[in-house]
């Protein structure tokens, strides 16, 4: 079956512009991001979570280097809002945002200023064939090891670092209580 959408029920997103809403917190500017996640196949209970897991970096949009999408955290929206948002708007992916991996303090490369960024794991669900940034910025998809080598922000490394341990935490948990159904059985004496 096919359906047919009239011009008029599409919806155009458009990428926010301006800091008027900017959060700041002691001189600091607020920014979130997501990192971007699938799963190479179906089973999530993989034992290898660092072969099984793709993350999506972007280009930045002077092209010069690879990221994670993040932004500008708005006063009219909560951290995980903004998050899902400079994903939709930079990689062009909607998900499941996740618990925070974490805070970090850095300087910007471009301005002589300090900014205070959160991260958070988006498990996808959905990669747009359109979306705003599409014209200034490249998707890929790669694992784990890639993403390390080519991710050029010190506290995006580390914010995958923590989501490949959640991830791998996970795991041993799922092999820690499936280990425990293996132990005798509704006929056993003990």
């Amino acid at each position: 079956m096919v359906a047919l959408v009239s011009r008029e029920n599409v919806v155009v997103l458009v990428s926010r512009t301006g800091r008027e809403l900017q959060r700041y917190r002691k001189g600091r500017r607020q920014v979130v991001g997501c990192i971007p996640y699938r799963y190479k196949i179906g089973d999530q209970t993989s034992l290898d979570v660092q072969e099984e897991l793709e993350v999506l970096v972007i280009t930045s949009q002077k092209g010069k280097g690879m990221l994670f999408p993040k932004g500008g955290w708005e006063l009219d929206e909560s951290k995980k809002e903004a998050a899902l948002r400079e994903t939709i708007e930079e990689a062009g992916v909607r998900g499941t945002v996740e618990g925070k991996l974490g805070k970090w303090s850095f300087k910007s490369k471009t301005h002589d200023t300090f900014y205070e960024g959160y991260m958070f794991p988006l498990l996808v669900q959905e990669q747009l064939e359109l979306w705003p940034e599409q014209n200034v910025r490249q998707r890929i998809w790669m694992s784990i090891s890639e993403a390390r080598e080519v991710c050029q922000h010190w506290w995006m490394k580390e914010a995958l670092e923590r989501l490949v341990n959640r991830k791998l935490g996970r795991v041993r948990q799922i092999e820690i209580v499936g280990s425990i159904h293996c132990i005798g059985d509704g006929n056993s004496d003990l």
